[in-house]
C-alpha cells in the first residue's frame, strides 16, 4: 500500500505502469504486486467483523457496524479528500478504499440479522457473479448512471455535483462489498473453538481452488474479466497481459489472484514468531491509523519535493502536486521513500497498538 502510493504522490509522470505497449518490467511489478493490498485489506476487514461478533449480540454488533461504516465512509469524505487536495472548501471529494469498506459494513449490519447462510448466499452472489454486469448495457447519464457508478461499475469515475463541487469515485461498492463478506464467512473458520489444523487446511485448499479458477477463466478468456489477454511482441509480455487484469471495477480474475495467495500465505503463516512477524504484527494491530498517517506523510514528502522543484502551491479544489510535467524522481527514489515510510511509522504504530491494548475507550474501537 505505501509502495503504490509512493509511487503516485512521487514517481515523475509517464507512461501508464501497466500499459503494456510502454512499460517496463520492474515497473509493471512494482504498480501489479500492490494490488494485493486493497482485496486483502477489505477480506480481512470482514474476518475481524466476525471476530468481533463473538464479543457482541446480533444486535449489538450490528449497531457497531452502522457506526463504524459511516465513520470511515466520512473519513474519506473529510480526511482523505483534505489530504488529497488541501482544499478546506472540499471542491473534490474523494471516495476509495474507506468508502468501500464502510459501505459494505453498513450492508454487513442489514446482512447478520438473518442466518449465516444467507450472509454466505450474497458473499458468493456477489464475489464470482458481479462480473455478468459485463453483459449489461447500465445507465450512464443522470442519476441512474450516477448510481450505477457508485455501486456497481466505476474506474476513476468523475460525479458532478454543483457547478464548483465533485465526487471523485475510485472504487465500486458492490464488487468489493463481496469480498467483505467472503471474509466475514472465512471469519467462521477462525471462531473459538474451531480446530486450527482443520482451518489450515481449507484456508490451503481455497486458495489453490482459487487460484486454480483464475488461471481457468484467464486461459478461457470468456468470463471473469472485461479485458482479455492476448499475445504481445514476446513472451514475457505476453505473461504480464494475463496477469494484467481488471481492479476498478474489480474483476473476479483480479479477485481470485489476489485472494488466493493470500489465502495460502493465511494457511501457512499461522502462529508463526519471531522478529519478522512481529514486525508485521505491529502494523496489523493498527490499520486504520497506518492508512491515514501513511497517507499524511507521504503527501508531506510529496509537498517538500514540489517545493524544492519551485511548484506553486497553490490549489484549486484540484490535487496539487503530482503527475504534472517536470514533476517527481525516479523509480528507484521511489522505493527509498516507501521504506522510509514504512520505518518512520514502526514506532508510532508500535505504541498506537500498545496504547489500544491497555485501555477501553469506547473511540479506540472506531481508531
Amino acid at each position: 500500500m505505501a509502495l503504490d502510493h509512493s509511487r503516485d504522490f512521487l514517481h515523475y509522470p509517464g507512461n501508464p505502469p501497466l500499459d503494456l505497449q510502454s512499460t517496463s518490467a520492474i515497473l509493471f511489478f512494482t504498480r501489479w504486486v500492490t494490488h494485493f493490498c486493497a482485496p486483502t485489506f477489505v477480506f480481512l476487514s470482514g474476518v475481524s467483523v466476525y471476530l468481533a461478533g463473538q464479543r457482541r449480540t446480533k444486535k449489538e454488533l450490528s449497531i457497531f457496524l452502522f457506526k463504524r461504516g459511516l465513520w470511515l465512509i466520512l473519513s474519506d469524505l473529510l480526511l482523505i479528500s483534505l489530504i488529497f487536495s488541501f482544499d478546506l472548501g472540499y471542491h473534490m471529494l474523494v471516495l476509495e478504499v474507506l468508502w468501500v469498506t464502510g459501505f459494505g459494513m453498513i450492508l454487513l449490519a442489514l446482512l447478520i440479522r438473518f442466518p449465516f447462510r444467507t450472509v454466505a448466499a450474497v458473499a458468493i452472489l456477489l464475489f464470482f457473479l458481479h462480473n455478468l454486469l459485463d453483459y449489461v448495457s447500465l445507465p450512464i447519464t443522470g442519476l441512474e448512471g450516477a448510481l450505477s457508478k457508485l455501486f456497481l461499475s466505476v474506474g476513476n469515475v468523475f460525479v458532478p455535483l454543483s457547478p464548483n463541487r465533485a465526487l471523485i469515485v475510485l472504487y465500486a461498492v458492490l464488487p468489493w462489498t463481496g469480498a467483505l463478506l467472503m471474509g466475514y464467512v472465512f471469519g467462521s473458520f477462525y471462531r473459538n473453538g474451531f480446530d486450527p489444523v482443520k482451518r489450515r487446511k481449507i484456508l490451503r485448499y481455497a486458495g489453490i481452488g482459487t487460484i486454480a479458477l483464475f488461471l481457468v477463466l484467464r486461459l478461457l478468456n470468456l468470463y471473469g474479466d472485461p479485458s482479455a489477454w492476448s499475445v504481445q511482441k514476446n513472451d514475457f509480455f505476453t505473461v504480464l497481459s494475463f496477469l494484467n487484469v481488471t481492479k476498478q471495477s474489480p474483476s473476479l480474475d483480479f479477485m481470485c489472484i489476489t485472494l488466493g495467495p493470500i489465502l495460502l500465505l493465511l494457511s501457512y503463516t499461522e502462529g508463526l514468531v519471531g522478529w519478522l512477524s512481529s514486525f508485521f504484527r505491529t502494523y496489523g494491530k493498527v490499520p486504520y491509523l497506518y492508512f491515514i498517517v501513511h497517507f499524511v506523510l507521504l503527501r508531506i514528502f510529496n509537498m517538500l519535493l514540489a517545493i524544492t522543484m519551485g511548484f506553486p502551491l497553490v490549489s484549486d479544489g484540484s490535487p496539487i502536486v503530482w503527475q504534472v510535467k517536470g514533476f517527481g524522481i525516479s523509480l528507484w527514489g521511489v522505493y527509498l521513500v516507501w521504506l522510509a515510510t514504512v520505518f518512520i511509522l514502526y514506532y508510532p504504530a508500535q505504541w498506537y497498538g500498545k496504547y489500544k491494548q491497555n485501555h477501553r475507550h469506547w473511540w479506540l474501537s472506531y481508531l
